[in-house]
């Protein structure tokens, strides 16, 4: 049976034109099996369809005529804008017309409409947007990114329960090891809120690695690192800027070597030799750049509400929302949140008989 995604056509900077040209290859990989409603303004997507000349019947567009900015307050922007692209999206997952939603707008606005529309999972105290590194041969999933800055150490907890069967049932870890990610390793490190949660993960059945740092994220030290969302915000956005600011230093060191040698050359270098040079450096260092952008991996996954959400990355092109809409068709296909209503009921009803 075909797997539905309803695309918020009108989300991110590169939208509608990249987000149309995304989805339609992935609409063309998979034209038996996986089904796309693009959600937006119908003559702009329908101008889309016919600059990419579609002419496939698995990509429907289902109109809304309100779009929600990036720098829209999300809660304002919902209760205002009503009929938006994400909320019209979120409804036909809510409403059992999609399996499931991806968008490259505003996040906060993707988090509350997602909360909103769709709920909580049975038992699930806080939803979590999830990315994913690939700082080495097996991916980290990192959690929580930005949607919940007041955590409790049982929404911690819980962070690390869906985190560690999405590594599972999505990404293939036998058994994630998950760390809980503190300023060092011992067990009296860290606030209150950090110490209060390493006693639950140690109680817990996870397979729990114990506090880690920072740069256990990208130096193999766990599968899952969990945090609150103020501090994993910071550790992404950060990692995003230190890899494009290596990216560019490298990338003028690169072409001061390179001009050097030419230099240096009796014969000299042709411009040509000198172009490819560069380029294949750049390439490689750019392969890098990639290891920390979540965008690479099919975006970032709100862990927690009823319904498969896909948060993609602002500035994604067509590949990343193509990455994104398989992604979340592996997720509605392996019935993740199914596992994870059960794997947290049994959790509740384990502390509960304690």
């Amino acid at each position: 049976m075909a797997c539905t995604v309803a695309v918020d056509a009108m989300g991110g900077d590169r939208a509608p034109s990249e987000v149309v040209l995304g989805s339609v290859q992935a609409a063309r990989a998979h034209p038996d099996d996986l089904r796309l409603l693009l959600v937006g303004k119908p003559d702009c997507l329908e101008a889309e369809l016919r600059a990419v000349e579609w002419k496939g019947a698995n990509v429907e567009i289902v109109p809304a005529h309100e779009v929600i900015g990036m720098g829209d307050s999300p809660i304002v922007a919902l209760r205002k804008k009503k009929g938006s692209s994400i909320e019209i999206a979120m409804n036909l997952v809510r409403d059992g017309r999609a399996d499931a939603v991806i968008s490259a707008g505003n996040t906060g606005a993707c988090v509350a409409a997602g909360t909103i529309r769709l709920g909580l999972l049975p038992e699930v105290r806080r939803a979590g947007i999830a990315v994913i590194f690939t700082p080495g041969p097996q991916p980290v999933v990192a959690i929580d990114v930005g949607a919940n800055i007041n955590a409790k150490p049982e929404q911690l907890l819980q962070y690390g329960i869906m985190a560690s069967l999405y590594a599972r049932k999505i990404i293939g870890v036998e058994s994630p090891r998950v760390g809980l990610l503190n300023i060092g390793e011992e067990v009296e490190k860290g606030t209150s809120l950090a110490k209060a949660t390493n006693a639950l993960f140690t109680e817990s059945a996870l397979n729990y690695a114990g506090n880690i740092e920072g740069v256990d994220i990208f130096r193999g030290g766990c599968d899952v690192a969990v945090c609150e969302g103020f501090l994993g915000n910071v550790v992404l956005k950060v990692s995003e800027g230190l890899a494009e600011c290596l990216l560019r230093l490298f990338k003028e060191g690169a072409e001061r070597v390179v001009r050097e040698l030419a230099a240096s050359q009796e014969d000299g270098v042709s411009e040509q030799a000198v172009a490819k040079v560069q380029q294949a450096l750049t390439g490689a260092l750019a392969g890098l750049l990639g290891k920390v952008d979540y965008s690479e991996f099919g975006g970032a996954p709100l862990l927690g509400v009823n319904g498969v959400v896909i948060i993609a990355h602002g500035r994604s092109d067509a590949k990343a929302i193509a990455n994104a809409i398989h992604v979340s068709q592996r997720m509605a296909e392996a019935d993740l949140n199914r596992h994870i209503t059960e794997e947290i009921r049994a959790f509740s009803g384990q502390k509960e008989a304690s």
